[in-house]
């Protein structure tokens, strides 16, 4: 999804706006909504998986700190 479909979204409500197709305007809006939204889910499961990756970090140290 992504840019691309932003950039569908925005073209079909721009085509809209010039045809007066308020069923297009929405389509496009919902394309658009849809992608931020898939963006917005991606940029937080790879947050997610930094912060996992740190959690299993620390983990680590912890288990090399109590063997000594």
């Amino acid at each position: 999804m992504g840019l691309l479909d932003k950039l569908l979204g925005r073209g079909k409500k721009a085509a809209a706006d010039l045809t007066d197709n308020a069923r297009l305007r929405q389509e496009g809006q919902h394309q658009e909504q849809e992608a931020t939204a898939e963006d917005r889910a991606a940029h937080h499961e790879e947050l997610a998986q930094k912060e996992r990756e740190r959690a299993a970090e620390h983990h680590a140290a912890r288990d090399d700190t109590t063997a000594s």
